[in-house]
């Protein structure tokens, strides 16, 4: 599968394996003391790393070793649901129906409309079973090609709202300053506390249910307070959200659908990258 490559010290190439059906990443790594293979629910795809002194021999008989284990890990990931006409999408907890509108003269580029007999139905878990017909829509304005782009600007705005509103909350109750938030598409945390006080986000929270969102609002602003987590800086989290224990449950067994929405397949990885999954 690998033999014939070329690859020099530090690179990264995407290959195709026959029988796989996301891409993966190979990696020849200075610092790998052994060969490693990950596998990424959201960036849907899988990557292997090798040591530099390693041939490729070696990490092909590697990954025959561990192929069974590679394609029942894949069969787990959630199925992607690209930003297309038609695509159940949740916003804020509930499933909406995403229509594009081609150049229509609308006071914004993105809008909500409801049908007369409109269901509000949350998208985890029975979104899915409520007739398209009744779930509320959610239009793009533009050419239909423009149109995944346009949402993802404008649901990286809304999180953005959503997120002030509710960090500024709770850094009032704890007395405490975030200096700046940042929303991303982060593919490894949730959010994140930087030395210097800046919050960062991930702009999927949005898609959550409100509660969520809220919960890891809250967590950060904590930890301007408490660099760890420790006894003291959860105290911090019980003390100004409550439905902490639900919201860290619902991204338990929710959260890897969150990376499904707008899914384009498996990008080059930072440092950083925790997988969800790997094996030496």
């Amino acid at each position: 599968m690998l033999k014939r490559l070329n690859l020099g010290r530090g690179e990264t190439i995407e290959v195709k394996i026959r029988g796989l059906d996301i891409p993966m990443l190979l990696r020849r790594s200075v610092r790998a003391r052994r060969f490693s293979l990950q596998v990424s629910e959201a960036r849907r795809g899988a990557v292997l790393t090798m040591p530099a002194y390693s041939s490729f021999a070696e990490a092909d008989e590697f990954l025959s070793r561990h192929l069974d284990w590679l394609k029942e890990r894949v069969a787990g990931l959630p199925e992607p649901v690209p930003f297309t006409e038609g695509a159940i999408i949740p916003l804020r907890g509930l499933a909406h129906v995403l229509r594009f509108e081609g150049s229509v003269r609308r006071r914004g580029v993105v809008w909500v409309e409801e049908p007369e007999d409109a269901k509000i139905a949350p998208a985890w878990p029975a979104g899915a079973r409520v007739a398209k017909r009744r779930l509320p829509r959610l239009h793009v304005s533009g050419e239909e090609e423009h149109g995944p782009r346009r949402l993802l600007d404008w649901l990286k705005r809304q999180a953005h709202f959503d997120l002030k509103l509710r960090v500024d909350l709770h850094a009032k109750r704890l007395n405490l300053k975030p200096k700046r938030i940042f929303v991303r598409d982060q593919t490894t945390r949730w959010g994140s506390c930087s030395t210097s006080g800046a919050l960062s986000f991930s702009w999927r929270l949005v898609l959550a249910p409100p509660f969520v969102l809220d919960y890891l609002a809250a967590h950060e602003v904590a930890h301007l307070a408490h660099m760890n987590h420790g006894p003291r800086f959860w105290a911090l989290v019980a003390r100004t959200m409550p439905r902490h224990e639900e919201a860290r449950n619902w991204l338990h067994k929710h959260g890897s659908s969150l990376h499904a929405y707008g899914a384009d397949g498996l990008s080059q990885p930072s440092q950083g990258t925790s997988p969800t999954a790997s094996i030496e």
